[in-house]
């Protein structure tokens, strides 16, 4: 095939050749890097583990590649086995209505049998608990201030297994599950390895605010999982553009892949259903909790950059032009109608009825005005969301266990669900005690795993910085747009517990950071051992460390006197 581009481009890059500096260096013992090929720079290849490991541990060479094509799906899956058990096992514990659960798990029984939430009378959670059926649901509505894809969702537990603790924690219990999963491939992608990727999974598995989450019927895992579930959809969909980017450009007599200023400008790549998958799981994120907006806004800018990025490597030389023309609108058209399409869809329980709250507002109140000419209906719910979004960012009447979100990433203050305690022998305190014991379930993030994250936050910042590594900037981008808009609202009422939305960004951080302490491919076998020890030893500790506060996370009794050595922060109690 003939290529039109200019002579520049036909061979290899001038930013490719070797400097003056690095010849002269080079009797010192300076190597440059490797010249990476065009092919494998637009769609990098998956990393094989050395060839020296296989005799370690007597693996044939006939079985290797059947092997790694078993492990690119089964290491994930092993990850989110072990997850799912320690999610599910004894998900009924603590039998009690925790935390915001007496809001969330009654909307979610009203909004599954009649479509729109009631208005439960006060003090009936202990009714519910000791006899579900004996309760009626609320005929009157109720007023709720958040959207209703995720009591949707936890509505479904209720729906297959009663108006129980099991029933209300069993689907954020799988979405916790799956989340772990999803993290594992888009780990495996996104580093090109699946030992990274599984890593990040079995970090996600391991972390104490997720896995209390992934057990409490609250709205924060169910949106972390949307928005995870769009950044892994956008991640396939980038890999499938500049796919058909390669496939798309000249290949010389050799073989190899040349870069093509005119395809690279010009060519469009047409459907692309990762996009509008994105899309669709960016607007279950928003009618599900309203920052799902800022994800929105953050990963549509991300996706765009790619694309450019994608188009500078082809060889275009406007690629923000290029992408204007032939990326923007379609980028736009894939993400934001579809969002907002999949947010007024949710809202069907609400709009088929006339008994939702507001839902006649515009037939009464709302009579007149300039904008008659709209569906009733639409006009209700654009109110409805007017008097919502004046309640929350008006919401600033204090909490015990509200906290600044600079506190964060270090666990400043972590927000107790449930906290009872039993007598020696009684309730699960063991007869031994010399006093009584503690139960409690504290949404606290696994400590070692949230300040090794401090330091990888930093060390993805210079990777993208500095070495302009794409995939660190994308795991900063999924950080920022979880973590930063919160700083907006530090006067609200906020909790440490929505930082769930950013956990599984930090478990591909710390992964990252891993990765380099293990050593770039190519490295001597000292070095691999070095690495190998320090990284171990993090994530063993990581894992003890979870472990140790695992009587934490489920409302497990203990001894006064070792809850209390857990309480590592006096901000903790």
């Amino acid at each position: 095939m003939t290529s039109t581009a200019p002579k520049t481009l036909q061979g290899k890059d001038a930013d490719q050749q070797p400097a003056d500096w690095q010849q002269r260096l080079r009797r010192f013992g300076y190597a440059p890097r490797p010249v990476i090929g065009l092919r494998e720079r637009l769609v990098p290849p998956y990393t094989r583990p050395s060839e020296r490991l296989w005799p370690v541990f007597g693996i044939p060479p006939a079985v290797v590649n059947p092997l790694l094509r078993t492990a690119a799906w089964g290491g994930p899956l092993l990850v989110a086995l072990v997850a799912g058990v320690l999610r599910f096992w004894n998900l009924g514990s603590p039998k009690a209505v925790i935390f915001d659960e007496t809001y969330y798990a009654k909307d979610a029984w009203a909004l599954i049998n009649q479509g729109y939430e009631g208005s439960w009378p006060k003090d009936i959670d202990k009714s519910i608990l000791r006899d579900p059926s004996s309760v009626p649901i609320p005929t009157d509505p109720g007023y709720v201030v958040h959207p209703p894809v995720g009591k949707w969702v936890i509505g479904i537990g209720e729906q297959l297994f009663g108006f129980t603790p099991f029933g209300w924690r069993f689907m954020v219990a799988v979405l916790g599950t799956l989340s772990v999963l999803m993290l594992c491939r888009i780990g495996r992608r996104l580093f090109r390895s699946t030992f990274l990727g599984c890593l990040a999974g079995a970090l996600l598995a391991v972390d104490g605010l997720h896995f209390v989450m992934s057990r409490t019927a609250l709205l924060d895992l169910v949106l972390m999982f949307f928005v995870l579930a769009a950044f892994g959809a956008l991640v396939v969909d980038r890999d499938w553009a500049r796919r058909r980017l390669a496939a798309a450009l000249p290949v010389d007599e050799d073989g190899v892949l040349r870069p093509d200023a005119t395809i690279a400008e010009t060519l469009r790549l047409g459907w692309r259903p990762w996009r509008l998958t994105a899309g669709l799981m960016l607007g279950l994120a928003a009618a599900t909790k309203w920052n799902g907006l800022y994800v929105m806004a953050a990963f549509g800018l991300l996706t765009v950059l790619w694309d450019v990025g994608a188009r500078r490597t082809a060889g275009a030389v406007q690629p923000y032009r290029a992408v204007l023309k032939k990326d923007l609108v379609p980028a736009f058209v894939s993400t934001v109608p579809v969002a907002i399409a999949t947010y007024i869809a949710s809202w069907t329980g609400w709009i088929v009825t006339d008994k939702g709250y507001f839902r006649d507002w515009a037939g009464t109140a709302g009579k007149g005005g300039s904008f008659t000419w709209l569906p009733d209906w639409l006009r209700s719910l654009w109110h409805y969301e007017t008097e919502v979004y004046q309640f929350h960012v008006n919401l600033t009447s204090g909490h015990t266990y509200q906290s600044n979100p600079w506190s964060w990433i270090v666990l400043g203050r972590p927000v107790s669900y449930y906290y009872e305690s039993p007598s020696a022998g009684v309730g699960g305190c063991p007869s031994d005690a010399a006093d009584k014991c503690a139960s409690e379930v504290l949404a606290l993030g696994t400590p070692l795993l949230w300040w090794a994250a401090c330091f990888a936050i930093a060390y993805i910042l210079w990777r993208w910085l500095f070495r302009r590594d794409w995939r660190a900037g994308a795991i900063a981008c999924g950080i920022a747009a979880g973590w930063v808009p919160w700083f907006f609202y530090q006067e609200r009422t906020i909790f440490l517990f929505y930082a769930v939305v950013f956990v599984p960004f930090l478990c591909l951080a710390v992964a990252m950071m891993l990765g380099a302490i293990l050593g770039p491919p190519g490295s001597d076998e000292r070095r691999r051992a070095i690495g190998a020890i320090g990284a171990g030893v993090l994530v063993l500790l990581i894992i003890w460390n979870f472990i140790y506060f695992h009587p934490l996370y489920t409302g497990t009794p203990i001894p006064v006197e070792d809850w209390r050595n857990r309480m590592w922060l006096d901000t903790w109690v």
